[in-house]
Order: structure tokens, then sequence, then C-alpha cells
């Protein structure tokens, strides 16, 4: 069954102030592991998740999307110790598209919205010691694992291909912002990495 996948990340004694460095380091990322250079949209949210966003911008896809730190900038500039700021990013995954009648299916590069949150300290009640000083969410975890799909050569590669992705996105991520602890994690608590190891003994 399809879960949720999220990564969170957490920075040592984390002024606000130094919040949009961290983001900005994080979406920059992306480019290198499969993702766009520019931000989608962005949106800050006050108080908890339940509020209307104070902010809200969808900026397009590729070349029509903002710059990230210019992005980062302009939602930070409502810069408050209860708010979150929500930026979405583009990133490409194989994945199995389903075919017409007839027709086998197919595996295809395709672009979902990843997104990237920072939390002000006292936003929903503190919840960025749970969730982490900045969040991605990935959303399905779907493309790791196709558990629904019985795996053939070809597309066991390219399962592979995007964990691969994944752990070297995790990593750069986890380098490049200077974060001290991360957590790769589900929506439902289970692991990941027990489910690929189950997956791909099955698929041997």
């Amino acid at each position: 069954m399809a879960d949720a996948l999220y990564l969170s990340l957490w920075y040592p004694n984390l002024r606000l102030a130094a919040l949009a460095d961290k983001l900005t380091a994080v979406l920059g990322s992306f480019a290198g592991h499969g993702g766009e250079p520019r931000v989608y949209a962005a949106t800050v949210w006050p108080v908890n998740w339940s509020e209307s966003p104070v902010f809200q911008r969808v900026y397009g896809h590729g070349d029509r999307g903002a710059e990230l730190q210019a992005a980062v900038e302009e939602a930070l500039e409502l810069l408050h110790e209860d708010y979150a700021y929500e930026f979405q990013i583009g990133w490409s995954l194989w994945e199995l598209e389903a075919a017409a009648e007839g027709f086998d299916p197919r595996w295809e590069r395709r672009q979902r919205l990843v997104r990237v949150t920072g939390f002000g300290p006292l936003f929903d009640e503190g919840a960025y010691e749970q969730d982490g000083h900045i969040r991605i969410d990935f959303g399905s975890d779907g493309p790791f694992l196709e558990e629904d799909v019985d795996l053939d050569e070809v597309g066991a590669r390219h399962v592979e291909e995007n964990v691969r992705q994944l752990v070297e996105l995790t990593a750069a991520v986890e380098k490049g912002s200077g974060a001290t602890a991360r957590l790769l994690w589900s929506e439902l608590g289970e692991s990941l990495a027990q489910r690929l190891a189950a997956r791909m003994g099955m698929g041997n």
C-alpha cells in the first residue's frame, strides 16, 4: 500500500533569521538530483495548518518558475515565529504509466511537485520538534516500491534509479544545508528501507 514519504531536517540552535539560508540550500540541492532549479509556488501559513494562508503565489513550471533565493526572500518578508513557509518544486522520477487496453504499460520520467516547508519555532505548537526545522514532503512512496507491479528487469532498474536518486538527494540536502540530524519517515510509520529490501528480494 502506498504511503506518504517525508524527510525531516534539524539544525542546532537555529535562529529564525537563518531559516531563509537553510531553505535556499535545501531547494538548491534538487537541481542536481532530478529536480528543477526554480520554485513552482510558495505559501505562508500562520499559526497552524487550519488557518488560511497569509501569502500564496504560483510562479509556474520551468523557466516561469521563481529563482530560489528570490522566492524564499519574498515569502520570508513575513517573518514570524508562528509561521510556516512552504515551497513547491518539481522533481522527476520513473513511474509506470497505465496503458490503453491491448498495450503494455510503459515507464516514463514524470514530474511531481515536492513540498519543502520551513517551520517557525512556534508554528502549530512547536511542530518542528517532531517534523524538523525543515520538512520535505515527497508525496507517495509508490515510485520507490511499485508494490502493485510484477517487476521485470527494466522495472527493477527504474525503481532502483528512483531509490538511488532519493538517497543521493537526501545526502546532498543534509550536507548542503548543514543539517545535524535527519529522518526519512512515512505517514504510516513503516520503514521504507525494510519494505524496499523485501520488495527487491521478491523481485530477484
